[in-house]
């Protein structure tokens, strides 16, 4: 029989990806499950007894192919045996059967995809503005009663419901929530306005410290607290290794949280992250590239069409332009933005702050030789 939260997951999503590697900063060595609990997960990975550094590295590695890829359960398991041989790991629960293998490899696999799963789908119904947050139970083949009870529920997102019972909220529940913006919407999706709360939905468990139902440190909605997070990655993004920030980075311009952002900017928002020899011509300590928000109002205002998928090309802008030409602390980059054979044309910074994008132009050819664009660029 299926997995049902596997079939309920399906193909990884980009705010999916964001909320796994958000944790890629913070590799945190463990002796027990519990040693970090409840919202610290959202920003931290572990797998429990892995205290190595490099281990728990090649294990966080493994874990965001299984999402970023959406490979299968199997697969996973293979990558996990490699790197427990590679490392000498040994008297993890479960080593010592097959069963226990089993069994702990797909916690593991279960607990991030779910976990993750539930992140990008709070980031989603939070930028997305629903009203209206519809409870839905997963199908589980052994269904919890009181998860089973909440089905149908729908409440609005601001509701002291989900602070503690947004799914998943214990070991292999596979729970999850759908957003409405209407209650005729909310019953298109399974549920139910006029369903109430049961009685005593909120009575602690004296046994977990929980509400009754959820799991000992499953009381927090996954993803609540990295939502709004975006702003506050900076030093995060520089700890990162080259891909993990870059793909990160990508994933966060085509999402709903950078067209918010892009529609009304203020501060800056991460668009690149720069090669090492980029980062030594122009002296920075720091490698991630940002747009401020006068660049974006700029750019905006001139290129009607810009989208966070257009400003995606940047990476491959700075790594690989078809024409660079130096200005003191700045350097302008100029190359190919999309299959029409358009170019973009951006000029970056040495800022106190690290790497600054102030101006974006759209060119018509990457070759083009526009020395009045360029020399404006220069004076901006």
């Amino acid at each position: 029989m299926a997995d049902p939260i596997l079939g309920i997951l399906g193909k990884p999503f980009a705010e999916q990806v964001a909320a796994f590697r958000l944790r890629l900063g913070n590799l945190v060595p463990t002796a027990r499950w519990d040693d970090i609990q409840t919202s610290a997960h959202d920003t931290g990975y572990m797998v429990a007894g892995a205290a190595k550094a490099d281990l728990l590295a090649d294990l966080a590695g493994a874990t965001d192919k299984a999402i970023s890829a959406g490979t299968s359960l199997e697969e996973f398991r293979r990558d996990f045996r490699q790197i427990v041989e590679r490392h000498g790991w040994h008297g993890w629960t479960g080593e010592d059967t097959a069963a226990g293998r089993a069994w702990r490899t797909r916690v593991i696999y279960r607990t991030n995809m779910s976990t993750t799963y539930a992140a990008g789908r709070h980031a989603q119904l939070t930028e997305g503005g629903f009203p209206l947050w519809v409870y839905r139970h997963g199908a589980s083949r052994e269904p919890r009663i009181l998860h089973l009870s909440w089905n149908g529920l729908v409440l609005a997102p601001d509701h002291a419901f989900w602070k503690a019972h947004y799914p998943p909220s214990d070991w292999g529940c596979s729970c999850y929530v759908i957003g409405a913006r209407s209650k005729a919407g909310a019953r298109r999706v399974g549920g139910d306005p006029d369903k109430p709360l049961p009685d005593n939905w909120d009575r602690i468990d004296p046994k977990t410290g929980t509400p009754v139902g959820i799991g000992k440190g499953w009381d927090y909605a996954p993803g609540a607290s990295v939502t709004r997070l975006i702003p506050a990655m900076r030093d995060k993004l520089e700890q990162l290794p080259d891909r993990p920030s870059i793909d990160l980075i990508q994933s966060w311009l085509t999402s709903n949280g950078f067209r918010s952002w892009l529609a009304t900017p203020q501060g800056a928002f991460p668009i690149a992250r720069a090669p090492a020899e980029v980062v030594a011509r122009l002296s920075s300590d720091r490698a991630v590239v940002e747009l401020t928000a006068q660049a974006a109002r700029s750019a905006t205002s001139a290129i009607a069409d810009l989208s966070g998928a257009q400003l995606t090309a940047v990476q491959s802008l700075i790594a690989n332009p078809a024409r660079v030409v130096a200005d003191g602390a700045a350097e302008i980059y100029v190359g190919a933005a999309g299959p029409d054979g358009t170019a973009l044309a951006i000029r970056v910074v040495r800022a106190a702050e690290g790497l600054e994008v102030t101006r974006v132009v759209k060119m018509s050819r990457p070759n083009e030789t526009d020395d009045q664009t360029i020399i404006a660029m220069m004076e901006g």
